[in-house]
């Protein structure tokens, strides 16, 4: 069985300083991907670029504000990004696809389900799928942080076997980058914590993200049970050296946890989209945080706090206000009052559709 492996290129990777494509680099990448083809891997390719493009192909009059702007630039971006990709893949009689996402496509089960087909659809097809937001119609409230937070839910979504976090840097340093006795940390565990005072908190030059963004996307994937490499796609033939032998590359890798399972997957990246809040006593959060798999009870429950109705997502919180986890609603709010604090009753949250923090 083909290995699936999510790649995400940064802006920085596929742009010059002046905002220009990095055609050299570009065609690299794909000469890249279509080696990891051969050797048994379906990629699914997250690409930045687009606004960077158009940026340099499009000059704003002064008047037209900020959001405007990004929008004018992502269409006119990213017909010549994917133009250049389409026609650099049929030199290795690749088919490749544009997919273009925003942050309410992962708002139901519905909607991610269907996303998930499309994207398995084309993967069986043997063609590759290239994806970004849709920055032309996302507006700022509902935006992906960027790129890496994108790639991380495609990641979890599709269940892939590595996720590669491309961009203009080697890894994570133990000290500033640039300090000659700073050297690559090789290994993180899920746990950001040791390493939080190591990472730059500075933002590229054309992407919205920065190091801290990508570490707490990787540390969020690997506990999903997916190995996550944040590695520097400037490097000639990177991705073929990190498939090949990925000890012998100077990056950072973060180690993976137990496989969650897809429903918990999708309730990650559900979190933005709650409806509710329901606050649980000692008793119920006892109980949700024991070893033994526990469902949301009524009996546990001591207020409401939105309204909600069955299939939505709600956040659990306990008295303090705390954040314990989310979940999908077997019922509505009106049922869920009738039922409060009483026994023998359906649970609110099934242990299936609970995500516990």
């Amino acid at each position: 069985m083909k290995k699936r492996i999510c790649i995400k290129l940064g802006s920085n990777v596929l742009a010059n300083d002046n905002g220009e494509l990095n055609v050299e680099r570009i065609s690299s990448i794909v000469k890249q991907l279509a080696k990891a083809i051969s050797m048994g891997f379906q990629p699914i390719l997250v690409s930045s670029g687009a606004v960077a493009v158009g940026r340099a192909r499009v000059k704003m009059p002064h008047k037209m504000n900020s959001v405007s702007a990004r929008q004018v630039w992502s269409s006119v971006g990213q017909v010549e990004l994917l133009n250049i990709y389409s026609s650099m893949f049929s030199e290795y009689g690749i088919v490749c696809s544009q997919v273009l996402v925003t942050k309410q496509d992962f708002r139901t089960r519905e909607h991610y389900l269907n996303m998930k087909n499309c994207l398995t659809s084309l993967l069986e097809t043997n063609i590759i799928p290239i994806i970004n937001e849709n920055d032309a119609v996302s507006v700022t409230a509902l935006m992906f942080t960027d790129n890496d937070e994108l790639s991380g839910l495609i990641s979890e979504m599709m269940n892939v076997d590595s996720l590669f976090l491309l961009s203009n840097i080697n890894g994570i340093y133990n000290g500033h980058p640039d300090d000659s006795s700073s050297s690559v940390i090789r290994t993180v565990d899920a746990d950001l914590n040791k390493i939080k005072k190591y990472i730059q908190t500075t933002k590229s030059n054309f992407g919205r993200g920065g190091m801290l963004t990508k570490c707490n996307i990787a540390s969020r994937v690997a506990k999903s049970g997916i190995r996550v490499h944040i590695a520097n796609g400037e490097t000639e033939d990177i991705l073929i050296s990190l498939l090949n032998d990925r000890d012998s590359v100077d990056h950072t890798m973060f180690l993976p946890n137990k496989r969650t399972s897809s429903v918990k997957k999708w309730l990650e990246c559900s979190e933005g989209f709650a409806k509710a809040k329901v606050t649980i006593n000692m008793g119920a959060l006892d109980a949700l945080c024991s070893l033994k798999a526990t469902s949301l009870l009524p009996v546990g429950i001591t207020a409401f706090e939105g309204d909600f109705q069955k299939g939505d997502i709600i956040k659990i919180i306990d008295e303090s206000e705390n954040l314990i986890g989310i979940g999908k609603a077997q019922y509505d709010k009106k049922m869920a009052e009738k039922y409060q604090g009483k026994t023998g009753v359906r649970p609110l949250i099934h242990y299936d559709y609970l995500l516990l923090y």
